[in-house]
């Protein structure tokens, strides 16, 4: 049987905002098996956002176990990231998980895969997902030739022109700023 694949999370840091959204398209296979998926998370009372990509059920775990991390670790998400990511890495059970996350908060946006990585991006623009390049070179090319943006419009832009050009990403967003 296929699993459920739900893909593009984008989130960038700019002027002071950090804002995080995805779209909202999962599909099984080469099917929409449904256009309205909810892959941003509220932690913390919105001190901490996170988003995935990949495997929604295995999405789902991941984000268990990472808010029982900032639980031991006194909601330090760069902390939390690092345990979840050794566990992910080393846990039989976890490595088999198909997914990745982007997890943000004022100060840091990292993402984290089961390869043990947790990344710091460059220019402060995270993205995951069968559209992550697109959103990624959309979001770069608004940093620097358009400023003048926010970073939610900055954010919700990206998606679009992902969802434009990547048959795995729909126009159906979900945006998120995190909260002081």
């Amino acid at each position: 049987m296929e699993k459920i694949k739900s893909t593009t999370v984008v989130a960038i840091r700019h002027n002071g905002e950090v804002v995080i959204g995805a779209d909202g398209q999962a599909t099984l296979g080469n099917t929409v098996a449904k256009s309205s998926v909810k892959k941003i998370r509220v932690l913390q009372g919105g001190k901490i956002v996170t988003g995935f990509a990949g495997s929604t059920a295995d999405a789902f775990t991941l984000l268990e176990k990472f808010e029982e991390k900032l639980g031991a670790f006194g909601n330090n998400m760069k902390r939390a990231a690092v345990e979840l990511a050794k566990e992910w890495r080393t846990d039989r059970m976890l490595s088999k998980l198909e997914a990745m996350m982007i997890v943000a908060d004022r100060e840091d946006i990292l993402i984290i895969s089961g390869n043990g990585d947790v990344i710091e991006p460059d220019m402060e623009i995270a993205t995951i997902g069968s559209g992550s390049m697109f959103a990624q070179s959309a979001a770069r090319a608004m940093k620097k030739f358009a400023p003048q943006l926010s970073a939610e419009e900055m954010v919700r832009e990206s998606l679009h022109i992902a969802a434009d050009v990547c048959i795995y990403t729909n126009h159906n967003l979900v945006v998120e700023k995190v909260k002081d």
